[in-house]
């Protein structure tokens, strides 16, 4: 795919023909704080706290730096991760659950900038209720910055080749999930990109649809070279869903449902990973749109039908800060995926991205913070 070095897109959001009042930006806040592939909304902002309460809080331990150095990790060299449950299915409604891992608690860093945030939001590649120990699949980091007034969301490629805990060589971020859970993912992403993650939305293949399907789909702009691969997608994921979704059968701008778009996210044989994440990105822009266009009843019910279909461990006092702090910046959306053209070369054998990381970190601190 043609992209230039950072990769960088802005996409501004049209004005609303209505004056944003303060209920309204909440929504469309919280709703990209979750990727924008968690549709949520509001009501009364009491009602919205409430509410948020039934979100699936998840308990994850945090220790400081002098008790993190004193761990005695696991020796996870001899991991085999070809294994897992695949027999179970999410035709029930049921969901993966986040994998937390006590041995590998989150470490404790400190915000770098007080006015730019991070968050991490990751879906997994679970084939059923019970494959916990799963890899992570899309690795995104939704940043809210005042500095510049936007929100920014960054893919950060699965096959890229980082520095693991209890590794004695280097592997693919997307097995740090699968060896220690959320806490050595946040661990890993923190120690090798240089951020300050302490706060995660986890999802899978189930509910990224079942939220998705909640709005009334997307709309998509499918190529013809890519409806074959959505459409084996979308077989794959009927099997695991025990649902009889149609297949595509034509290409151009469609309203896509759950399964069909979550399938069109996932295409990777087409052509890269590079393009499979911005198809993600992609997603996620459709989706905040989508919410954004609904009225305050549509809203406020779907935000009761999507109470639970994800995990976080921010609480809702938390997401309600989160989602007040990014008011003034919702208007502008920026893109970057890293590592960077030009600044990786592939290793074959095994298929993993070697990170020239002086360039890359330089390139990817000031998308994020800036000249500061």
């Amino acid at each position: 795919m043609a992209t230039n070095t950072s990769e960088r897109l802005n996409t501004k959001r049209a004005d609303s023909s209505s004056p944003k009042s303060g209920k309204k930006l909440a929504i469309k806040i919280v709703c990209y704080i979750l990727c924008a592939v968690l549709g949520l909304s509001t009501g009364v902002v009491l009602y919205v706290y409430k509410l948020l309460g039934a979100v699936g809080f998840v308990n994850t331990p945090f220790v400081n730096k002098s008790q993190y150095e004193t761990i005695d990790f696991d020796d996870l060299d001899n991991i085999d991760l070809s294994s897992g449950d695949v027999t179970s299915s999410w035709a029930n409604g049921g969901h993966t659950k986040v994998y937390v891992n006590p041995k590998y608690p989150i470490k404790k860093v400190a915000q770098k900038d007080k006015k730019v945030e991070n968050i991490l939001v990751f879906g997994v590649d679970s084939r059923g209720t019970d494959d916990v120990t799963c890899r992570a699949d899309a690795i995104l980091i939704v940043s809210i910055d005042h500095r510049s007034n936007s929100l920014k969301m960054i893919s950060l490629m699965r096959d890229t080749g980082v520095e693991i805990e209890g590794r004695s060589s280097t592997d693919k971020l997307t097995h740090s999930y699968a060896y220690g859970g959320v806490g050595l993912l946040i661990n890993t992403i923190n120690e090798n990109f240089g951020l300050d993650i302490q706060r995660f939305v986890m999802l899978d293949f189930g509910s990224s649809s079942d939220i998705i399907d909640l709005v009334g789909g997307v709309e998509i702009e499918v190529t013809a070279s890519e409806v074959k691969y959505a459409n084996q997608s979308i077989n794959e994921e009927n099997m695991l869903l025990g649902t009889n979704v149609p297949l595509l059968t034509h290409e151009g701008l469609q309203t896509l449902n759950g399964v069909q778009a979550t399938s069109w996210a996932r295409i990777r044989k087409l052509d890269s990973d590079y393009v499979r994440s911005s198809r993600q990105r992609t997603l996620a822009i459709a989706l905040i749109k989508k919410v954004a266009s609904l009225g305050r009843l549509e809203q406020t019910a779907l935000l009761e039908d999507s109470a639970g279909m994800f995990e976080t461990n921010m609480n809702a006092m938390d997401m309600m800060r989160v989602a007040l702090s990014a008011i003034e910046v919702i208007d502008t959306i920026e893109e970057y995926r890293a590592p960077c053209d030009g600044m990786f070369t592939v290793q074959q054998n095994p298929w993993m991205m070697i990170v020239d990381w002086d360039a890359q970190l330089a390139d990817f601190h000031k998308f994020i913070w800036g000249d500061s």
